[in-house]
């Protein structure tokens, strides 16, 4: 194999790695997109259009993880569509601006915090009100909001992220 062929293997390659990298950071960002925003719509949707009387505890969850679930395909398929027609220079330059955004970084994390606290404590708490796995899908994406709530309000209060200082 020659020289060139091994560098064109390298350069594709790298590309293909930057580019899952970034869908999956696009795919993160749309479930937490997401998830903030199915429960209050799907509140606003059933108590206007149905009634006090047809609001269900089990159908906000389901409608909750659906939504993410929504919000996964939807970053995804948004970042493939944006990262695969980029140059292999604004790939990378993005691949590194993305994996040393601390606020981005600390969103993900107080989401994760949040996802795991009431993937555990919704089902302890509303244990007969609904079905197994929306309580736990359900609560995991109303944790996941409640983190990200809880990240912007860190922010806007003044205890911002430090910022990173990456050259290119």
């Amino acid at each position: 194999m020659s020289v060139a062929e091994e560098q064109g293997e390298i350069a594709a390659s790298t590309r293909a790695v930057d580019t899952e990298y970034l869908v999956r950071q696009s795919m993160t960002a749309g479930y937490q997109l997401f998830s903030v925003i199915t429960p209050p719509a799907y509140l606003a949707f059933t108590l206007s259009r149905y009634g006090r009387k047809s609001f269900s505890f089990n159908r906000l969850l389901r409608a909750t993880w659906i939504g993410g679930v929504g919000g996964i395909v939807a970053g995804g398929a948004f970042g493939y569509a944006r990262y695969n027609f980029s140059s292999d220079e604004q790939l990378r330059k993005q691949r590194i601006r993305v994996a040393y955004d601390t606020s981005r970084i600390r969103a993900e994390d107080h989401g994760v915090i949040g996802s795991v606290l009431f993937a555990v404590l919704l089902p302890a708490f509303f244990w007969r009100r609904a079905f197994t796995g929306n309580l736990i899908l359900g609560g995991a994406g109303i944790g996941n909001s409640v983190g990200m709530i809880w990240h912007y309000g860190r922010t806007l209060s003044g205890d911002p992220p430090p910022k990173s200082k990456v050259s290119f």
